[in-house]
């Protein structure tokens, strides 16, 4: 049987998009939200009530996945457990917990953003937003799992900045990208080999959508991976 590949808040605006395209590429969709049902999900999806907050929930959900997409709305409190600390740190590495302790070695997928790496950038104020989804990505880049990090420009729910797709590295640049060209980074992140163990930027521009996702992901420089720094303070 095929093993299935994971969305983590897939019953969000991204993570929807994100399980419709794994689903049309004839893959087995396992959706893992806190509420799963807020959302119109495709038929044939598998559904488990989990949270990333708590690990004892995601192991089973997570059991037997060959892929996760991370994609978890943050939350903008300063501390407790709608902060960012608790939902893209906690939650990422309570998720990469649950992952390694399978047979399986999933690859992982985690939507981050831009500017992670810009602190002084005034959404850093909303519970230091910035700083715990860097962490977030460096705690994916340390775990040993095959992994992709995508870092989406600002979203739109349309295509207002165009369908062509550009790619970045090093947190420079600035603009904006559709939830359509995340959801099909992130599924052609899980696809294709040159996207493991990279972390990209994500652009829409004026023009078409690509056919081929490889050539964009034959141009990333691979990561290298950070020492850990411990805890932010």
């Amino acid at each position: 049987m095929q093993s299935p590949i994971a969305v983590i808040g897939g019953a969000g605006r991204t993570g929807v998009l994100v399980t419709r395209r794994l689903l049309e590429e004839g893959h087995r969709v396992r959706v893992i939200s806190r509420d799963p049902q807020r959302a119109v999900l495709p038929l044939g999806v598998e559904t488990q009530r989990a949270d990333v907050r708590y690990t004892d929930s995601l192991g089973p959900a997570l059991r037997g996945c060959s892929g996760i997409v991370f994609t978890v709305e943050p939350g903008t409190a300063d501390s407790g457990p709608h902060s960012p600390e608790t939902t893209v740190y906690d939650g990422v590495r309570n998720m990469l917990a649950a992952a390694a302790d399978g047979a399986q070695r999933p690859h992982v997928v985690l939507v981050s953003q831009i500017f992670v790496t810009r602190r002084e950038h005034p959404m850093n104020s909303y519970g230091r937003l910035l700083d715990w989804r860097l962490r977030g990505e460096d705690e994916v880049r340390a775990s040993g799992l095959p992994y992709t990090v995508v870092r989406p420009s600002w979203l739109t729910d349309d295509e207002v900045a165009g369908a062509r797709v550009r790619l970045e590295q090093h947190d420079r640049g600035d603009g904006w990208v559709s939830r359509k060209s995340v959801a099909e980074a992130c599924v052609q992140a899980l696809r294709l080999p040159a996207a493991g163990g990279t972390t990209f930027e994500l652009y829409n521009e004026p023009g078409l959508a690509p056919t081929d996702w490889a050539p964009l992901f034959d141009r990333l420089i691979p990561d290298r991976v950070p020492a850990y720094q411990g805890p932010v303070h």
